[in-house]
């Protein structure tokens, strides 16, 4: 794996701890010579995640909406800053530049993101891994809940099982290699993946 695309708050939360798992998952990809592919913004988690990565001698490409930009919102010492013109746009280019997803503690931004490349990955559009760091239990109440659409029948229990979950990193990390490994399924005839359908 080149690079992570990670989803996450950009604000604090009301636990430090948020901040830490952001710090030590960025000084950790950072380390194993992952690059860090997100949203690009300076703020709160998403600030705090590019800053370990780059302290660590990482790669950080930020990828964020001109008006966003414009709104001094904009981490101006990643790596590479890449613009876009909508929020559909940002999520296609980070797919683009990176090999898996991953959530960490976020809002409803970070839910949107994460669930719209994983129904991606669902419908055949690319075969990038997606994953939920469960750090201190923070997406169980999710994942209760997604147990419970795919008990009532409204997700196949494959598509939940694909998810790779894990309450740290280096598991995260040895899960989604190993979806990466796996044989890639065919995108569906006459529907272009966002990305192009393989990986970056």
């Amino acid at each position: 794996m080149r690079r992570l695309a990670v989803f996450l708050a950009s604000s604090d939360g009301n636990d430090p701890a948020y901040a830490e798992l952001a710090a030590g998952v960025g000084a950790e990809l950072a380390r194993r010579g992952i690059g860090v592919v997100y949203g690009g913004g300076r703020r709160g988690l998403m600030g705090v995640l590019a800053d370990s990565a780059l302290e660590a001698g990482g790669e950080v490409i930020g990828v964020m909406p001109r008006g966003m930009v414009e709104r001094e919102w904009a981490h101006e010492q990643v790596t590479e800053l890449l613009l876009c013109d909508s929020m559909h746009e940002r999520k296609a280019i980070m797919a683009q530049h990176a090999d898996a997803f991953v959530a960490l503690p976020g809002g409803l931004g970070t839910l949107e993101e994460i669930f719209e490349v994983w129904s991606w990955r669902q419908l055949g559009f690319h075969t990038k891994p997606v994953g939920l760091l469960d750090a201190g239990g923070f997406w169980t109440p999710l994942l209760d809940a997604l147990r419970r659409i795919a008990d009532s029948g409204f997700l196949p229990t494959a598509t939940l099982d694909d998810l790779a979950v894990a309450p740290e990193l280096p598991g995260l990390l040895d899960a989604l290699d190993q979806r990466l490994r796996r044989a890639p399924q065919p995108a569906r005839a006459g529907r272009p993946a966002p990305d192009g359908g393989g990986t970056a």
